[in-house]
């Protein structure tokens, strides 16, 4: 068998249409430049192709909806987790830094401090020791030397290293801590010179001095490491202890001329200094105290102890050198003022420390803060950002991907399952199959229920589709019962013709008019049968198998080419005795129609296990195997009819009686260069003959 013939011009595709002109195009300028499409085209002289955008080669597009979502969620959360953490580094930062300083001022400056004290209190027994020996005085003297040692030990690590050899401190304070703790150290030679009373008054007070100056270096290297707030505190400090300091000298230089019963020129110049630098540097620092290290300040200026050290001060400042200034202020009156005033001042530097030491200790000074509020807000902001936009994130992508699935499930399951059941004849119910949704609520609802719209729509294009064929099937079923109901009377009015002729020649015209009017009652139940209804010949008792067939091959134009072999002798039910024969009438027809009119067709056959096999072969120019494989797919599937390819109406026909009476017909290549059909008639159609 040959291919089956197709309309001319259709195994061709149509040519494309000619490109627009360019001035038909300046409708798509504003979306920028085209695609550039890989045509494997070569670039003409002179023309070189345009080069891929710059934007398509780089830009990371994000291949589903999911992914497109996150990535632009992410980037104001990412954004904003950029600002908090900023913020987070600058007050950890900050926290770092005060917890630092809070290392230093327990490590150094407190220690420091003690030992200044202690230092002030043993150069007031040195120089009492030196002004008027006695063992008293030098029992005390050892007695403020070794409190003056343990407050030194404290600053150390070992024998080579101080406790500022940690790493945090300046390489400033590290020096001067070192050199403040050695020349404490060399006090040692001093004391023992003092208590063998072979040290002078002079040398006594200036090293002393010397070394608690040198204590201060170490303050003013600690308070250039702090930052503005702690600074200003730390400078204040300073001022108080040195302040504290300049009355300690004049208790020194004051009780040693009370035992001496002469304060010189030149020590009298030394006391005048320490009255005006004391005062100048407490009213210096009284005015960045805090409230109340100034309330108390004002209370101790407001006490008659601290007036009567002011008005000893300056009877001494008044009096000439000498014994009139050793002795114008009685030394019970001084000693006195001094230990009230001096105890009064280091209880407000104490507090006034402390306080400092609160503004500056991390958790108050770095958390409790603006900074530290941000910074707990942008954590919250953060969260916040990241709950909400998983959120929406999450309820987006729920709803695209739902509208996606029901977009696939109507392309791939609704709408084909809907057409399969209209092409089988069932009746649908379009608002059961595609029932309308809640009212939209926004765009994505809006675009589900315009995707139902279209649903619908389509259902009632295939409903219409299937009525109109049905209505169609209907026309073609009532015209070809009218055309069978005429080929019948005609076939019967030719019988009697015949058996009444007596001319040989007249005969032979009845039997071709005969035989052309069998061929249109098959045409005719091909019609019936393609529109979906059964043909109204019917047998009550099996005809032979061999009988079946010379009635399909009687159906044919070309019935002398075809030959029937010797079959072996079984009977088809009267049931299926017209739609066999129809079946193979079109098998036949089709073999005879594709092959050389000068070969013949084969019919033959043979019982198999599971029914009666029959072939029909012819010797024509074959079928390709695309071709081949598509004919015996509509075989199997048994479409419905496409109106539009009239010219596989056969093989529609063949397909609906198969499918009917469970008939396997299969074709394939045949040795001798043709097709050959292969009919398996099943056993529940076979009866004995």
């Amino acid at each position: 068998m040959r291919t089956p013939r197709r309309t001319p011009g259709t195994d061709a595709p149509p040519p494309l249409p000619p490109a627009p002109p360019a001035a038909t195009r300046g409708r798509r300028a504003h979306a920028g430049p085209p695609a550039v499409e890989h045509t494997g085209q070569e670039p003409r002289e002179g023309i070189p192709l345009p080069p891929a955008p710059i934007r398509e080669r780089w830009l990371l597009r994000p291949g589903t909806v999911r992914a497109k979502i996150i990535s632009l969620l992410m980037v104001p959360v990412v954004s904003l987790l950029a600002l908090w953490g900023f913020a987070t580094v600058t007050t950890a930062q900050d926290v770092s830094r005060l917890r630092q300083l809070q290392r230093v001022d327990t490590q150094v400056r407190e220690p420091v401090s003690d030992a200044v004290v202690a230092l002030q209190a043993e150069r007031r027994a040195a120089v009492r020791q030196v002004a008027a020996p006695s063992q008293e005085r030098a029992a005390a003297l050892q007695q403020e030397a070794r409190r003056t040692d343990a407050a030194v030990q404290r600053l150390r690590l070992d024998d080579r290293h101080t406790v500022a050899a940690g790493g945090d401190v300046p390489a400033a304070v590290t020096g001067r801590l070192a050199e403040f703790v050695t020349r404490v150290e060399k006090l040692r030679t001093l004391r023992t010179a003092v208590i063998g009373r072979k040290a002078t008054w002079d040398t006594t007070y200036e090293q002393y001095t010397g070394s608690v100056t040198a204590a201060f270096g170490v303050f003013g290297a600690l308070t250039g490491i702090q930052d503005t707030g702690p600074g200003s505190d730390a400078r204040v400090l300073l001022e108080f202890a040195r302040s504290g300091e300049m009355l300690a000298r004049e208790d020194a230089l004051l009780t040693s001329a009370h035992l001496t019963r002469s304060l010189g020129a030149e020590r009298l110049r030394l006391f005048t200094g320490a009255v005006w630098t004391r005062r100048s540097l407490a009213e210096s620092a009284v005015t960045d105290l805090r409230g109340p290290e100034r309330t108390a300040w004002r209370e101790l200026t407001a006490q008659s102890t601290y007036r009567q050290l002011q008005a000893a001060e300056d009877k001494v400042l008044a009096a000439p050198a000498g014994r009139k200034a050793a002795e114008i202020v009685p030394a019970t009156a001084w000693d006195t003022a001094h230990t009230a005033v001096s105890t009064r001042l280091r209880a407000i530097e104490t507090d006034a420390r402390r306080v400092a030491a609160d503004r500056a200790d991390p958790v108050s000074g770095g958390i409790l803060t603006p900074a530290g509020a941000a910074v707990l807000l942008g954590l919250a902001a953060v969260a916040a950002s990241l709950v909400i936009s998983v959120r929406i994130g999450r309820a987006l992508v729920v709803e695209l991907i739902s509208l996606r699935n029901s977009a696939l499930e109507i392309a791939r399951h609704k709408l084909p399952y809907a057409m399969r059941r209209l092409r089988t004849g069932e009746e649908i119910d379009i608002q059961a199959e595609a029932p309308p949704g809640p009212a939209a609520q926004d765009e994505i609802g809006q675009v589900g229920e315009a995707l139902g719209t279209v649903h619908r729509a389509a259902l009632s294009a295939a409903v219409e589709r299937a009525e109109l064929a049905g209505s169609i099937s209907g026309v073609f079923v009532n015209l070809a019962r009218r055309s069978q109901i005429l080929v019948h009377r005609q076939l019967t009015l030719l019988d009697t013709m015949e058996r009444r002729a007596d001319d040989p020649s007249e005969l032979g015209d009845l039997f071709r008019l005969d035989h052309l009017t069998t061929r249109m009652r098959r045409h005719a139940e091909s019609l019936i049968i393609l529109s979906g209804a059964a043909p109204g010949r019917a047998w009550r008792m099996p005809v032979p198998l061999t009988s079946v067939v010379r009635a399909a091959v009687s159906e044919i134009e070309d019935y002398a080419r075809v030959e029937v072999r010797q079959l072996p002798e079984t009977a088809i039910t009267g049931a299926a005795v017209a739609d066999v024969t129809h079946l193979l009438a079109e098998l036949v027809e089709n073999a005879a129609q594709f092959s050389p009119p000068h070969t013949k067709v084969r019919v033959s056959g043979e019982p198999v296990g599971n029914g009666y096999a029959l072939e029909i072969e012819d010797r024509g120019l074959g079928m390709g195997k695309e071709v081949l494989t598509e004919a015996n797919r509509r075989l199997e599937e048994s479409e419905a009819l496409d109106l539009f390819d009239s010219d596989r109406l056969g093989l529609f026909v063949v397909s609906r009686l198969a499918l009917r009476r469970e008939i396997k017909v299969h074709l394939r290549t045949s040795p001798y260069g043709g097709t050959t059909a292969v009919v398996l008639l099943p056993t529940s159609l076979l009866q004995s003959a």
